[in-house]
């Protein structure tokens, strides 16, 4: 059996021309060495994988066999690796420093590479110093380190310092595919830039993660296979949620999240992922920053036809969503849930980015269509006088303002069918959200909203007695208390409603604030009321009386001497067992 070696090995640079995304780098090298302007102590740092060991071997190699008839020689023996890992006592350091004293045998230069430099204790960079700051001529210092924060400031200023960068997809996703034609492997372009992602720029862990795949699955290499050995949620994942969140199809989208997790993955990874896809989308709706998108040529197109059907935005709405729950996610109790309800809400977003039914109090004319209505056109309110008669066949409002007040048509859900629909008014006046006029304008619209208008003629008035309203009006307040509307039910219980000349009902309450919770009701009270008395010349007369609420007993006092006034024989009881309130 033939020894394997790693592509990692295998394809290790040997030249700086085979160096992945360090151009900047191994140009300057390179002038250097041609221009003899190569400094003594060098420092190469960089996250790991990035090409720093491999580029101290090669110019350790060039500078060596510059005058050198010998092309092909290593000059192993000029060059000297310590790992500072497990070499980062003083003694190390000192026998290090020996060493250097001594020139080479054989090329011009000794070159030591010291890896994971910043690895050295305190002790052992001071006793570094005066060698790295004043080296002897045919001795050279490269060091290579992930951290370059943990490294003194004083080694620092002795060395020429060379930052490596993150190998790009791009660059990653290309020397891929050419290690795949040197091993006669067919991969999908796909495939190849899931590999870059997952390997975070680190052209070690690309290869690393390309042994294992290819492994998995021999001389073709899928997307399908990638995404199923590396276990990564692929694009198809996020194109298809995204269907089913401009649908509106929130069943199919939980169905969809269900076996997501059911793979064993994360529902914040899932999130998130969807966050980087509408980030994608809303990239892909300026052709200036499509360059943005590092993704392959095949779906790069799918991101096109999908953000021209994505408005931009529901995009940033859909940002801004699934970020806060990405927020949320770590503190949250039932994460699941937590996601659930995030797409439910990503599911209700209409497009231009507000919520369904914004307009609570415009019905479409289809809803009365239904119900057999036929809907009151906008520009023909209907008029009503003081005995229920059309005025002059034209149904025209007469309005106290010069400019009609659109009149909108709504059903009540206390009323029967068969009575005819209502109009109602609303102010169509803006004000502004930040001054104490639009609170009052709120609650004003709030109340005009319940301002009944009849558009149909020979209403029923049957005639009723007093004892025949109050029965209707306890019932009311049953129907209240079973749909769980306590407070309103124990505001309208406050007094006894009265009848006032005939159809006027008159009724008392202590303060301001449960006239206008009335108020707000007064639409479903007076609907349930007249259709209870069959008599729609009806109306509601509210008034305050302050005085009244001085009769409420709040201390323990006043409560022992509200029941004293109901049953004298209290009192009596009290001072017989000598009683304190």
């Amino acid at each position: 059996m033939e020894h394997f070696i790693v592509s990692a090995r295998k394809y290790r640079p040997q030249t700086f021309k085979d160096v992945v995304g360090q151009q900047a780098i191994t140009n300057t090298l390179l002038n250097a060495i041609e221009n003899n302007h190569l400094a003594q102590a060098l420092l190469f740092t960089g996250p790991r994988g990035v090409g720093k060991t491999s580029c101290a071997r090669i110019l350790a190699k060039m500078i060596n066999s510059k005058e050198s008839d010998n092309l092909d020689e290593d000059f192993a023996f000029n060059v000297f690796e310590l790992d500072a890992a497990s070499n980062n006592s003083v003694d190390d350091i000192r026998n290090l420093t020996d060493q250097v004293r001594i020139p080479p045998q054989i090329g011009q230069y000794k070159v030591y590479i010291i890896d994971e430099v910043h690895m050295l204790s305190q002790a052992a960079f001071n006793a570094f110093l005066k060698t790295l700051e004043e080296p002897p001529k045919h001795c050279i210092f490269i060091l290579a380190t992930t951290e370059k924060h943990k490294i003194i400031p004083t080694i620092l200023s002795r060395c020429q310092i060379f930052d490596f960068k993150r190998i790009t997809v791009k660059d990653a996703k290309n020397y891929l595919k050419y290690i795949a034609e040197e091993q006669g492997i067919t991969a999908e372009d796909d495939a190849l830039h899931i590999i870059a992602q997952k390997a975070d720029g680190a052209m070690r862990d690309a290869l690393s993660i390309f042994d294992r795949v290819v492994s998995f699955s021999g001389k073709n290499l899928t997307r399908q296979a990638v995404t199923e050995n590396l276990n990564v949620l692929d694009y198809e994942t996020f194109f298809t949620s995204t269907d089913f969140i401009l649908d509106n199809n929130i069943p199919q989208l939980l169905l969809q999240l269900n076996t997501t997790l059911s793979k064993g993955f994360d529902g914040q990874h899932y999130i998130a992922g969807l966050a980087s896809h509408f980030r994608d989308l809303l990239v892909c709706k300026t052709p200036q920053t499509v360059e943005l998108l590092e993704v392959g040529e095949e779906t790069k197109q799918k991101y096109l036809e999908q953000a021209n059907k994505s408005p931009q935005a529901f995009l940033l709405k859909g940002i801004e969503l699934a970020n806060d729950c990405d927020l949320k996610y770590k503190t949250s109790k039932n994460q699941r849930l937590l996601v659930e309800l995030c797409l439910m809400q990503l599911a209700s977003i209409t497009f231009d980015g507000e919520k369904k039914n914004s307009k609570r109090f415009i019905i479409p004319p289809s809803y009365f269509r239904a119900k057999g209505i036929t809907p009151i056109p906008v520009n023909k309110p209907v008029a009503v006088n003081t005995n229920n008669q059309a005025v002059n066949e034209t149904p025209i409002k007469v309005a106290s303002k010069p400019t009609p007040v659109a009149k909108k048509t709504v059903t009540s859900e206390f009323s029967d069918p068969t009575i005819p629909k209502i109009v109602l008014s609303k102010d169509n006046k803006r004000t502004s959200g930040l001054s104490l006029r639009s609170i009052r304008a709120k609650k004003e619209h709030e109340i005009k909203q319940n301002e009944v208008v009849y558009d149909e003629v020979n209403l029923p008035t049957d005639n009723f007695t007093e004892e025949d309203m109050q029965t209707a009006w306890k019932d009311f307040v049953s129907v209240l208390e079973v749909e769980g509307k306590h407070n309103l039910a124990s505001i309208l219980s406050i007094d006894t409603p009265k009848l006032k000349e005939k159809t006027t009902i008159s009724v008392v309450f202590p303060n301001e604030t449960n006239k206008v919770e009335v108020e707000r009701s007064q639409f479903h009270l007076m609907s349930f009321i007249r259709k209870r008395l069959n008599n729609f010349d009806v109306t509601l007369d509210i008034k305050i009386n302050e005085e009244k609420e001085k009769q409420y007993a709040y201390t323990p006092r006043e409560k022992f001497e509200k029941m004293c006034d109901k049953n004298p024989s209290l009192e009596l009881l009290r001072k017989t067992f000598d009683l304190d309130v």
